[in-house]
């Protein structure tokens, strides 16, 4: 009697647990209606995960190989690389099983035999040929950073010869856009057909959902969907994680992490990334080609204010564009302090001083005014636009701000001074990333239209070095030169972090910037209790 009664105990206990985890997961409310009631008894073994996140661009289907659309393909379990990134931004075989370098320009890489897409065809040698000469075709990045002279397929492996020594090939097939998909299906409502543990189902430019997929090769997932919603308004967004109609979030508004930190119904996971808030000069700009000018404005933001006060301490103030963490990083490097007397030295040394008293500096009858460039998917922009609205103040110069998510059009026009955006510099643990991708006259994110001789030559050098810690020491010199030309400012660093129900587990923050939904999401109190039984 007392051995039935304590069965008994245990199942209603568990189902009760049960119940409670699939409501979390599910994203209910606190009080939620007789309707979703009826939905949740009907569907209790189903469990759905709800993120909210606030940077989102869709706008044409996630296609990994346009844009930057493999981030979403990644971060979101639809789609994996080749190769990936250990928490020590170490690579390691994804959907590959390893490589041989045949020579300084060939890799042999060998496949897993057991991956299939989403619509259940095999991923062979062919595919993935098809695949990277389609990201070749497709994407603005991939051209240069490969340099892909041919591709071989034969059975489960692909011989890949570069027109430059494969100092980086395997860190670059590593990126987002390098995601393996059937390219011979397209995208189905929205979403590519990769190999991932969910299966997109749909996408638009406010949402995705994906289902599991019951064939992936490590195992279906024990979450049966997901959804993921844009939610750009911060205070919606805390809102909804703190009302249960979200299971969690990045992008939390920086007040708003107070309420979580100390909260023991949700819990915290935060990774230092190489993300980096940065302002190009446009050099196209008359008044920004002198050294000068551009030096004062540097010199004018303080940086660590920034940092402490309006990122609330999750940001690390920036000397170049990579992390103290990397030995080619902040440590090694000189940039500009923050001095508003120096700054404005500078000015009066270029001739801008403030000839009528308006408190702002002129020079020749015209008054000294930078068009500030930025865009609102990243929270921290407008936030350092109007602080260095500010700061800029103090020395003289006005700063008429334009935040928009039409960048890409008015940085074709050329109707701005400054761009200031966000940039993940080494999400493939290697500096050449951010070189090629922003100072080259090749690069397609020069925004600043900027060009040096020297920085040409030395990033040249740097495709065609396998030694690592002279590849450190040309980072280093590319980066002072950079900081020596005044051409970029570099604010702050990211520390990125996940805000979760506390029974979310394997939603884990990672140093590359992606990784986000994978295999290991679960919710910890069901499959600790099913397996009583």
């Amino acid at each position: 009697m007392k051995l039935r009664n304590k069965h008994t105990l245990k199942i209603c206990a568990a189902v009760a647990m049960l119940a409670i985890g699939s409501c979390i997961l599910a994203g209910c409310s606190s009080t939620p209606s007789s309707s979703s009631q009826t939905v949740q008894t009907m569907n209790q073994d189903e469990k759905v995960f709800r993120y909210g996140v606030t940077a989102y661009t869709y706008e044409n289907g996630i296609d990994p190989h346009v844009g930057y659309a493999g981030w979403s393909a990644i971060r979101y379990g639809i789609g994996e690389t080749l190769f990936r990134f250990t928490n020590n931004m170490e690579l390691e075989p994804w959907l590959a099983t390893g490589y041989e370098q045949l020579d300084d320009y060939t890799v042999k890489i060998s496949l897993r035999d057991d991956v299939t897409f989403h619509n259940g065809k095999k991923m062979t040698g062919e595919s993935v040929k098809k695949c990277l000469e389609r990201l070749i075709q497709m994407n603005d990045r991939a051209p240069s950073d490969l340099n892909i002279e041919s591709i071989i397929a034969q059975g489960q492996n692909v011989t890949i010869k570069s027109k430059n020594k494969v100092t980086v090939l395997l860190n670059s097939l590593a990126d987002p856009y390098g995601c393996i998909i059937d390219v011979d299906e397209g995208l189905h409502n929205g979403v590519c057909i990769g190999t991932g543990p969910y299966k997109g189902v749909s996408a638009d430019d406010n949402s995705l959902s994906g289902e599991a997929y019951d064939n992936y090769y490590g195992g279906k997932a024990k979450v049966n969907k997901i959804e993921v919603s844009k939610i750009t308004d911060g205070d919606t967004l805390t809102m909804a994680l703190q009302n249960g109609e979200i299971d969690a979030t990045q992008g939390l508004p920086y007040s708003s992490y107070n309420l979580f930190e100390e909260n023991d119904q949700f819990k915290i996971s935060s990774a230092d990334t190489s993300r980096v808030y940065q302002v190009a000069f446009n050099f196209d700009t008359p008044v920004l080609q002198d050294l000068k000018v551009r030096q004062a404005i540097c010199s004018a933001i303080d940086k660590d204010a920034f940092c402490k006060t309006l990122l609330n301490g999750r940001g690390t103030p920036a000397v170049g564009a990579f992390p103290s963490n990397f030995e080619f990083g902040n440590n090694a490097l000189t940039g500009p302090s923050f001095d508003k007397e120096k700054s404005k030295s500078l000015l009066a040394e270029a001739g801008w001083i403030d000839t009528d008293g308006d408190g702002y500096v002129d020079k020749n009858g015209q008054k000294l005014t930078i068009r500030w460039l930025t865009y609102s998917s990243r929270q921290e922009l407008p936030l350092l636009a109007e602080y260095a609205e500010s700061n800029l103040k103090d020395i003289g110069i006005e700063v008429q701000i334009n935040v928009t998510e039409n960048a890409k059009n008015v940085l074709a026009s050329g109707q701005y001074d400054v761009y200031a955006s966000a940039f993940v510099t080494a999400p493939t643990g290697d500096p050449q990333y951010f070189f090629t991708a922003h100072l080259l006259d090749e690069s397609p994110y020069n925004a600043g239209h900027y060009h040096s001789d020297k920085v040409e030559g030395l990033v040249g050098e740097l495709r065609n070095e396998f030694d690592p810690e002279k590849r450190a020491q040309l980072a280093i010199e590319i980066q002072q030169q950079v900081l020596d030309n005044s051409a970029y400012l570099f604010v702050s660093h990211l520390k990125m972090s996940f805000v979760m129900q506390k029974s979310i587990s394997g939603f884990e923050a990672h140093p590359s910037d992606y990784y986000e939904i994978t295999n290991h999401l679960k919710e910890i109190n069901d499959v600790l209790l099913i397996s009583e039984f």
